[in-house]
Formats: C-alpha cells, structure tokens, sequence
C-alpha cells in the first residue's frame, strides 16, 4: 500500500505540483514554439510523454548498474543525452513514415526534444532522488502527462488569442508570454497539494 501511496504522490506531484514547463521552467522553447495550434502541440505532447517514459526506463538501468557500480556517476548526463537522442531518432522516423502531416507541422522542434532539458530533467532527476524503476517510470511518464497538459491548455489558449484585440504593443510573442505566465501562476494553486 505504501508504494502505491509513493506512486501516486509521485505522479500528482510531476503533473500538477512540480509541473516540468509551469513549476521549474523545463522544456520552455518547444512550449513556446509549438503551442500555435492544439493538434501541433497534442503531437509533440505524445512525443515527449513517450521520450520521457523509455529514457527514464532505459537510462535507470544504466546508471544502476553500471554507472553506478563502476564510479562513474560524473558520466550521468552524458550518457543520458545519448540514450535520449537516439529515441528520439526513433520517434522521429516513426513520425516521418507513418504521420507525414504532424511530422512536417513539428519541424523542427521534433529534433530539439533532445536537446529538451525537461526530457535530460526526468532522467536526472530520477537519479537524483534515487528512485527505484518503478518510481523512475512513473516519474518520467507523468512527468510526460504534465508536459501535454501544459502545451495543450497554453495552445487552446493561444488559438482564442488570435480572434481577440490587445493593445499593438503586446500583439504575438508578447502576449503569449503573458498567457504562460498567468497559466504558471494557476498552477501554482497545486503547491499545496499533499498525498496522505
């Protein structure tokens, strides 16, 4: 029963309390660019969210067993970024055969999600805090969720931004950063949640 109350809290906690891109400010240039349309930003949410759940599986492993073992923590975050930047080639062919259309409207920042630090966040992260497999899952997973949650509410809100009037100096990328920072700040509501 405790491992499913830690699950759990681990989950609320990487969905809504300590929210990658609205709580640590992780994953901020896919967010930003790729939130101009709810079907672009549902994509590149479904692609992050399975980034983060096979790195967190694969690289746990890693780092227990022989990073670990043989000293060689200081190599961490090199190895990471490896292991993530070959799923994300991975994903990145997957989307290129079999959904032509999210590929081409991804662009560019479908290759960026290696260089995503919320993606090198989790997998540090989850050695950081030590968590065993199943917590390493759960927190990359969910962690993924609250990615796609946020890019998807910032991206409704931006596509009702189009039809409404603001002043000239904060039409755009200005009023965009508005929005995230009022959709943060509601977030922020969730700090006090607990798991009993």
């Amino acid at each position: 029963m405790e491992s499913i109350t830690s699950l759990l809290s681990i989950a609320l906690g990487a969905v809504l309390v300590n929210n990658f891109i609205l709580s640590q400010f992780l994953g901020i240039c896919p967010f930003m660019g790729v939130s101009k349309k709810v079907e672009t930003a549902l994509g590149m949410g479904m692609a992050v969210i399975f980034v983060m759940g096979v790195a967190s599986a694969v690289n746990w492993p890693i780092n227990h067993f022989i990073l670990e073992r043989n000293g060689l923590g200081f190599m961490q975050t090199v190895t990471f970024i490896l292991v993530i930047a070959s799923l994300v080639q991975f994903v990145e062919m997957f989307l290129q055969k079999a959904m032509p259309s999210l590929y081409e409207a991804l662009g560019v920042y479908l290759p960026l999600i290696t260089t995503n630090c919320a993606v090198l966040g989790v997998t540090l992260q989850n050695a950081q805090k030590s968590y065993n497999f199943g917590e390493s899952l759960t927190y990359g997973i969910t962690g993924g969720i609250g990615f796609l949650i946020a890019i998807v509410l910032f991206a409704s809100v931006r596509e009702r931004m189009e039809f409404a009037k603001c002043p000239k100096s904060f039409e755009g990328f200005p009023i965009a950063l508005v929005a995230a920072s009022l959709i943060a700040l509601a977030f922020m509501g969730f700090s006090g949640l607990k798991v009993w």
